[in-house]
């Protein structure tokens, strides 16, 4: 199994919710590139960095995949984004 790596990426937003919505747009452009996990994407506050908040579910699907949905999402678990 190869090494896994985390780069961090410090932004800017004005609250949790924002970061979240954020993290979210950024994991999205990220699915073209196969390195990328955006499954394990958190959040944090920059003084409080160990206190992180999950964006997405972090369940493994068939194929080895996590699904799509936020995380505490309700009802069964999907590749597909909501519309």
């Amino acid at each position: 199994m190869t090494q896994r790596y985390v780069v961090h990426l410090p932004v800017a937003a004005a609250d949790l919710p924002a970061a979240q919505r954020l993290a979210r747009v950024i994991s999205r452009w990220l699915l073209v590139l196969p390195q990328t996990d955006p499954g394990e994407i958190t959040v944090s506050e920059e003084d409080n960095q160990h206190v992180r908040h999950r964006i997405f579910c972090d369940l493994r699907m068939p194929g080895g995949r996590r699904c799509l949905l936020r995380a505490d999402h309700d009802g069964a678990c999907s590749r597909r984004l909501p519309r």
